[in-house]
């Protein structure tokens, strides 16, 4: 056998009788995830009586046994690094990270390295989870280099399925701090618009019809000159979801080069700040812990660059939150899930 390569022995128990083969046996093996099961069963790592079985659909019968050849990690070719981080919570299972912006995420073309996974293998000491084979990614959502924020990584592929449930079934509280151009009218809303890659620049995101259905809740918070500070609430998580949503309404985020046009009193005050990123922070992340079921929720205040944006930009004070309020009567918490 090769020293690479472990082979579990699992029997279908009576109780996942008819069960999808992959859902059966991650009951019968719980250090493995499905996902992880689904991918050893399309690459032909599943054995029955000898014969590989490749289709995770399949039904399973109480008491067939099956082989599970596991190999061992891919290693992720990511070298651990000892960058700062700012850490809101941290278990045996799970960490939440406040990220700065300017952190690249996950290592990619033109970022092998000092990347947010080259912190976190540094930081948890090669305990992150291997979702996929690859060791130690940790990965379970991520958020553009250029946004600040809170951000869950998982420890363990346990871990990593559950909150990756919990990302697929919408139920997870993101909240994110944006600064727009112009006052959204009405001052909240909701854009309900499929995303998708762009058909005329592939390095973009757009609306386009047929693409993956995409829901962003906006409350508009505080007025500002010719701008506002926006809460954007993600029913669904797309790739630069509220940064395409904010504008296709002609709010774009302030600073976005991507997305925005500068109005000359913005652009003014961008450059005299240095200001060279889309105003958005990723202010709130709840979910419940996939192992122990407590509800979680962290809140990260707007980093200093966007503090100091948002003081800039703030002439109207107070007042203008009192009228706000008077604008938008609250029937409950905007971001409360039913």
């Amino acid at each position: 056998m090769d020293r690479g390569v472990s082979i579990i022995q699992a029997t279908i128990a009576q109780a996942a009788d008819g069960w999808r083969l992959d859902r059966a046996l991650a009951e019968a093996v719980p250090t493995l995830s499905r996902e992880r099961l689904k991918v050893l069963i399309n690459a032909g790592q599943v054995t029955r009586d000898g014969l590989a079985v490749r289709d995770p659909a399949r039904r399973a019968a109480a008491g067939d046994i099956y082989n599970v050849a596991v190999p061992a990690p891919t290693p992720a070719h990511n070298e651990p690094q000892d960058i700062p981080l700012v850490v809101a919570y941290e278990d045996e299972h799970l960490i939440v990270i406040d990220k700065p912006a300017g952190l690249v995420v996950h290592p990619a073309a033109g970022n092998f390295d000092g990347t947010l996974v080259n912190a976190l293998l540094h930081h948890c000491g090669g305990s992150l989870s291997g979702i996929g084979g690859v060791a130690r990614p940790g990965i379970v959502h991520r958020i553009d280099k250029d946004t600040s924020g809170l951000m869950v990584a998982a420890k363990t592929d346990r871990t990593h399925e559950g909150l990756a449930k919990q990302f697929a079934a919408h139920t997870i509280d993101r909240r994110y701090k944006a600064i727009v151009g112009g006052r959204p009218m009405p001052p909240a809303g909701k854009v309900d618009a499929p995303l998708a890659r762009s058909p005329h620049n592939r390095k973009k995101v757009a609306i386009v019809e047929g693409g993956k259905r995409a829901v962003t809740h906006y409350r508009t918070e505080h007025l500002l000159r010719d701008a506002a500070l926006v809460e954007c609430r993600l029913e669904t998580g797309r790739t630069h979801q509220v940064r395409v949503h904010m504008a296709s309404i002609g709010h774009a985020l302030l600073g976005d080069p991507v997305y925005g046009r500068t109005k000359p009193v913005h652009k003014r005050q961008l450059d005299e700040l240095s200001f060279r990123r889309q105003a958005l922070h990723a202010a709130r992340l709840g979910f419940v812990h996939p192992i122990t079921s407590t509800a979680l929720s962290f809140e990260s205040a707007m980093p200093a660059d966007m503090q100091e944006l948002f003081s800039q930009l703030d002439v109207l004070g107070v007042s203008a939150c009192a009228d706000l309020r008077e604008v938008i009567p609250r029937k409950g918490r905007l971001g409360t899930h039913g």
